[in-house]
């Protein structure tokens, strides 16, 4: 798709819409997460790997590998693929197209202005180039000039991948997140962590 677009039209995509705007909702990301886990169930059964309905091939590529390098596994939990994140911003793309054409830019751009550091796409970069352009987008301090359009990409992105990796069951396990459980008596806030926040 990158060869069929200028960087011109890349941008005029990533302002089509307020990309920051769009929240998630708790009911969107659980209907989602639904969709994650059938979908890959039946890809279990049969054999075969999710076909994305919304990415392309070369998209969801991209997607797979940016979402781990923006949440990659620890010591506590996997990554944002094992947590499903990647199939489930297909299933909201699909649920919220208000939202696909500042994502299909976004990712466009992204491989655009991979090309013109490195020659390369975005995925096929090295991961000391895709570093650089992260590094240079994710900051909060002086942005390099002509990278506006990408950061605010980028932003909306994570934000994205955050959503989709902390409402996961995945996520919600790293937080230690118990849900809507009885509890018989409560105390109140451990005087420990009253005291961390400087409260008495």
């Amino acid at each position: 798709m990158v060869n069929h677009l200028n960087r011109r039209a890349v941008l005029r995509m990533l302002t089509a819409g307020p990309i920051a705007a769009l929240a998630i909702g708790e009911a969107e990301a659980q209907q989602a997460h639904h969709q994650v886990q059938t979908a890959r169930q039946a890809a279990q059964k049969t054999g075969t790997s999710f076909k994305p309905k919304f990415f392309t091939a070369r998209e969801y590529e991209t997607v797979r590998l940016l979402v781990d390098l923006i949440m990659p596994a620890d010591d506590r939990s996997g990554s944002a693929t094992a947590a499903g994140v990647p199939e489930f911003m297909d299933f909201i793309m699909i649920d919220m197209p208000q939202r696909q054409v500042a994502m299909r830019g976004g990712l466009a751009w992204l491989d655009l202005e991979s090309q013109r550091r490195f020659d390369r796409t975005f995925a096929a970069a090295s991961a000391t180039g895709r570093t650089e352009i992260l590094d240079d987008l994710a900051t909060y301090g002086e942005l390099k000039p002509g990278l506006t359009h990408g950061q605010a990409f980028f932003r909306a992105f994570r934000d994205l991948t955050a959503s989709g990796f902390w409402t996961s069951k995945m996520g919600m396990t790293d937080l230690g997140y118990m849900g809507n459980t009885v509890v018989a008596k409560w105390d109140g806030c451990p005087p420990e962590q009253l005291q961390k926040l400087g409260l008495p």
